[in-house]
């Protein structure tokens, strides 16, 4: 069993590294202009083994373009009861804006790979991207699942998801805002939002059976 629970450690392993060093020469440079030759030898790995964890080129470019739009993985902190909303909000913001500052670069190629261009997979990596922010916040405000589940609600929360990647380039890149603009722009727009446009949409039915004003709190209820 132990060597079994190895074996599969090496797996892993061997896919991560393969995944870190295609990060590594995307992050510098065009798909076009990486092989997937380049990226076997880099990895310390032959040809065959790269398509065997990603099976072409351009899967593995998918991938590791994911692992760069989820930077940070952990950068939102966990829903807090002891908390008030303005805190937790605050909190996550913080944490977000320190580990884009401290992957600038990763994050910028990211956003600049994954533009729109009528292309449905890169289109699919950012959606994804933006499902996983929505989750992260859905989290930290504490709102319920049936709520979060609404689908105007989840239309919000997707499109502040669009307006951080938005800000954060008008700071990072372009300096047309501070970190603190940003931050402020952010803390005020999500509070607005799960305190005032949130209530109202979910003020009629929701998944889940019962209109917002019968759920409490006049609609979206908070943990």
């Amino acid at each position: 069993m132990a060597a079994g629970r190895r074996v599969r450690k090496d797996r892993d392993e061997r896919r991560a590294q393969i995944l870190a060093c295609a990060r590594e020469l995307f992050r510098s440079r065009r798909f076009e202009d990486v092989s997937a030759e380049e990226i076997a030898a880099a990895a310390g790995v032959s040809r065959g083994l790269l398509n065997h964890y990603f099976g072409t080129k351009r899967e593995l470019y998918l991938a590791a373009l994911a692992e760069m739009l989820d930077v940070p993985p952990t950068g939102i902190p966990p829903y807090r009861a002891d908390a008030g909303l303005l805190d937790r909000v605050t909190d996550s913001v913080d944490g977000w804006l320190s580990l884009l500052e401290q992957n600038r670069e990763t994050w910028l190629t990211a956003l600049d790979r994954a533009a729109p261009r009528g292309d449905a997979q890169l289109d699919w990596v950012m959606e994804a991207a933006r499902a996983r922010a929505v989750a992260r916040i859905t989290e930290v405000v504490g709102l319920d699942a049936a709520t979060a589940a609404h689908p105007q609600v989840e239309g919000v929360l997707h499109a502040f998801a669009g307006l951080a990647q938005t800000a954060s380039r008008e700071w990072l890149e372009r300096e047309r805002l501070s970190r603190a603009e940003v931050r402020h722009l952010l803390v005020s727009s999500l509070m607005h939002l799960i305190e005032k446009v949130i209530p109202d949409l979910v003020d009629g039915p929701v998944p889940g059976g019962g209109t917002g004003a019968e759920r409490g709190s006049g609609g979206g209820r908070l943990r």
